[in-house]
């Protein structure tokens, strides 16, 4: 099952203007860039209401800053000083944007981050494209298979944990604790075997002790001009399996069926997986999505809800798909 975003990733966010921002912030800002902003590029990926755009100054100084409220977006303030720890210690040579700077100013906290110039890979997935991040993957996923000292120093969590206290739902919906989202009538009737896959992904994950990205979706990719993939927004690191970050690569991809599972099958990230790791994985995907799409109003971007459906019935699509459920 292919389908396309009922939003498309590169729309989903809500964002403020550089206009909108404190005057004294932007001063701050344009200090450390070098010279007054003359153009501002709004990100237009994501799910939250902070500040994030490409300022350029009339001399060519670039910069991704992101920005939040202290006092109405502290949680976003948080996020944005993990990031830029995160991204200051993954080794070197990764296809990743570096920090250059965090301030505070106007009671808001800014972080500036290299501007990569690139582009979110096209969806339905170009093969060309798709290889190229696999492979860009390949080469995260194997340097931190063993994690640099000043990752470990943030004391990231583990995915196991994780799931246990965030991820599995369909436990929650079959005991009454989260109401039933709506499904198509195979997978009410399919419950208890989603229950009991959902189930084995903290043990499969306990194992690791590499780090993975947590939250790789396609729009947390960028193609520069020579193809190479570059991966952003590293707030959710975690360690964990690498499999893992692939299947939520391959979902977001919109990509499913025997491509997707031959894809998962020969990748780096997936030797040495359990053999039932996919379908473990996107059962426990599909449960949070789905659930969480039934939240109710959300105070991120207004598209969240719409994405997490998409998303969960991408997960339940490829997993049938893969079981022969009906």
């Amino acid at each position: 099952m292919t389908a396309a975003s009922p939003v498309p990733y590169h729309a989903t966010a809500v964002r403020p203007a550089w206009s909108a921002l404190p005057a004294a912030l932007r001063d701050a800002v344009a200090v450390r860039l070098g010279g007054p902003v003359v153009s501002a590029r709004s990100a237009g990926a994501g799910f939250t209401r902070g500040f994030a755009a490409v300022l350029e100054t009339a001399a060519g100084a670039r910069a991704f800053v992101k920005a939040a409220d202290l006092a109405q977006q502290r949680h976003l303030a948080d996020w944005y000083y993990r990031e830029a720890a995160v991204l200051a210690g993954l080794p070197a040579g990764l296809a990743v944007p570096r920090p250059r700077w965090g301030l505070t100013a106007a009671g808001w906290y800014a972080i500036g981050l290299d501007a990569v110039a690139g582009r979110p890979p096209r969806l339905p997935w170009a093969p060309a494209e798709l290889a190229a991040v696999l492979a860009g993957y390949a080469e995260v996923a194997a340097a931190l298979a063993t994690p640099p000292a000043e990752l470990l120093a943030l004391r990231p969590p583990h995915l196991a944990d994780l799931a246990r206290a965030d991820i599995l739902s369909w436990g929650e919906v079959a005991a009454g604790h989260e109401p039933t989202p709506r499904l198509p009538p195979w997978a009410t009737r399919r419950l208890p075997e989603l229950v009991v896959l959902e189930s084995r992904l903290p043990a499969y994950a306990a194992p690791a002790t590499g780090l993975i990205h947590g939250d790789l979706r396609v729009d947390n990719v960028l193609l520069d001009p020579a193809g190479r993939a570059w991966f952003c927004d590293w707030t959710w690191l975690c360690h964990g399996p690498a499999w893992f970050d692939l299947v939520t690569l391959l979902l977001t991809g919109h990509t499913d069926g025997p491509d997707a599972d031959v894809a998962f099958a020969t990748h780096p990230a997936a030797a040495g997986a359990p053999p039932d790791a996919l379908d473990v994985t996107l059962a426990a995907l599909a449960g949070y999505f789905l659930t969480s799409a039934a939240a109710g109003p959300s105070t991120a971007s207004p598209h969240i809800r719409s994405h997490q459906r998409f998303s969960g019935e991408q997960a339940l699509g490829w997993l049938a798909a893969r079981r022969g459920w009906t």
